[in-house]
Formats: C-alpha cells, structure tokens, sequence
C-alpha cells in the first residue's frame, strides 16, 4: 500500500496512460507557463512513460520532437526550452537534428500529440492566438505553434487545459488555432481535414470526450471532490445530464509505485 494518496496529476496521467497503445508514436513539446507545462508536457510525459511499463513496451515517446524516449530519472527540474542543456544531456535512445526524425508529419507517422490553449469550445476548437477580435485583441497569446498539424496530421490530439474556468471552456473560441469538430466529422472533411482530431479534453475537474458525428463535447468522468453543479458553474456550455457519468478513476498501488519510484523519483515532473 501506498502511504499518500493519488495526488490530481498523478490521476490524470493514469487515465492518459490508458489511452496509448503499443508500437505508438507519442509527440509533445515543452510549453511555457508553469500550469501550462505541467498539463501540457509533464502529465504526458509520465502518462507515456507508465504506458511503455504496464503495456506499451513499443510505444515511442517524442519529446520536442527530437528526444526520443528520454530518460527523465535525471532531471533536477522540468526544462523551459526545448534546446536546454538539460535536455541535450539528458540520456534517450537518440537525438535528432531534423524535425521529428524519421516520423514524417504530413505521412501520418505520428500517433498522438498534446496540446494547450486558453480556450477550447464544445466542438473542440482550439485557441492561443486572441482573446476578442483578431484585429484588435484584448489580449495577444503565445500563437498557434504547431496547433495546426497537431489537430490535423496526428492521429488523434490529447487536449490538456490547466484551467477549467467559463473563461477557458467556453461555447465558441474567439479564435481557432486547432481545428475541432466544427460541424462533426462531416465538417472537418468539408475543411479538407481526412484524419486525426481531439480525443479528449482534460481538465482539472473532468475529462470530456467527443460524440465525433455530432462534434459535441460530452462529460466521461468527473473527478473526485468535484460535483455536478460545480462543473457546470464552471462550463461556458450545456453539459446535459451527468447523472450517470462516472468518477474519475483512481491510480492503484502498482501504478502509484511506478509514478513515484521508477518514473519520477525525484517529484520533477509531477508535484507532490
């Protein structure tokens, strides 16, 4: 038995580690912001990293693209550039000088991807370019980076949002950055988009996944200590009935000992 409980960050990379499947290439980079590179990169990080131990040994991580399965054992702290000496020294079955190695983008050969925003919308739209009108924002974000071939190129797109607040979930995105299901699937294939698209929104206190033929986010678990009406307090849209969706589920021992003893000894990725 474990001595301290599962800690939220430590259940969300559970439940993502679910989610992988053997012989899958898994991309994400380093973001910027601390809420934004714990959801976006460490979760992740962890969430792929127990997957290759409990049941994906073929699974590849790509970290930046070109870090291939790192080793994050030696971290002293999370790096805040993808092209720190941290990770230029950090031990990985290789480095890569092109971008992402041998796994072409426009081909297909990646996965699964993570991205982040200040908003994302019911139909899965992403945004981190504006808040307001694009010509005369309120505020300016970071940019789309690689959002674009993310929500388009890779199989499938984990959207991690550290913040669950109507601001951030909210019924339209005052910008799209990545492309959702505006329309369902019918109308990505209207935008000329064939393949990928979001698999899940996680946020902390729900995981919503996607009716992809209507384009509709819907609640698949809510978390502990977190009730119905507060999630919808904290939803800018209608969640319908979320009387029989289920709890978030909880990491068992086994998976706990992994996280804490094998994966991140040293608590960099995911604070305690």
């Amino acid at each position: 038995m474990t001595s301290r409980p599962a800690s939220p960050y430590e259940r969300l990379a559970v439940v993502l580690s679910d989610e992988f499947n053997d012989r899958e290439v898994g991309f994400t980079g380093l973001l910027t912001g601390s809420a934004a590179a714990l959801f976006g990169t460490a979760i992740p990080l962890v969430a792929m990293q127990l997957a290759k131990l409990r049941h994906a040994p073929r699974l590849t991580i790509l970290l930046a693209g070109c870090y291939h399965n790192p080793d994050f054992r030696e971290l002293d702290c999370l790096p805040d550039s993808e092209h720190s000496a941290q990770l230029r020294d950090l031990p990985c079955e290789a480095q890569m000088l092109g971008y992402p190695g041998p796994w072409a983008l426009k081909r297909g050969d990646v996965s699964f991807g993570f991205s982040s925003g200040v908003q994302v919308d019911q139909a899965g739209n992403l945004n981190s370019v504006c808040i307001g009108p694009h010509d005369r924002p309120m505020v300016r974000l970071v940019g789309p980076i690689l959002q674009p071939e993310h929500m388009s190129m890779f199989g499938r797109e984990f959207i991690m949002m550290p913040s669950h607040e109507p601001r951030n979930i909210v019924g339209q995105v005052d910008f799209i950055s990545g492309v959702g299901y505006p329309g369902g699937l019918e109308g990505r294939r209207g935008l000329g988009l064939r393949r990928g698209g979001p698999e899940l929104i996680v946020t902390p206190k729900c995981i919503f996944e996607f009716d992809k033929v209507l384009g509709h986010a819907r609640v698949r678990s809510i978390h502990p200590n977190v009730t119905a009406s507060e999630l919808r307090a904290a939803t800018g849209f209608d969640l319908g009935d979320l009387s029989k969706v289920p709890a978030t589920r909880d990491p068992d021992d086994v998976e706990l000992q992994l996280i804490r003893q094998v994966i991140d000894p040293r608590g960099i990725l995911l604070p305690h």
